[in-house]
């Protein structure tokens, strides 16, 4: 499984935490069951939205086998010397 991306965990916490805070002054709940109801919503709300926000996109990678435009093999050119070279002693 992919980890996720910067952007996702900053969408999925800024879901969490303003949903949150707007069902909490909306709903004007005061008790421990309707805060955890809260709470719970929030927190599921904050993970569909980062499992959904779009990921980084990978680029594929082509195995060091293949290769994808095969260069064709050329004759090497040898210079031909004009003989053998001797050594030739002074007097």
């Amino acid at each position: 499984m992919p980890r996720p991306t910067a952007a996702q965990l900053a969408y999925g916490s800024c879901t969490v935490i303003l949903t949150t805070l707007a069902m909490l002054l909306l709903s004007q709940t005061a008790s421990p069951v309707g805060i955890a109801v809260v709470t719970v919503t929030a927190l599921t709300l904050g993970l569909v939205v980062a499992l959904t926000a779009p990921m980084k996109k990978t680029p594929k990678r082509i195995p060091a086998t293949t290769v994808a435009h095969p260069v064709p093999q050329q004759p090497v050119a040898v210079p031909v010397s004009a003989g053998p070279r001797t050594h030739v002693q002074g007097p």
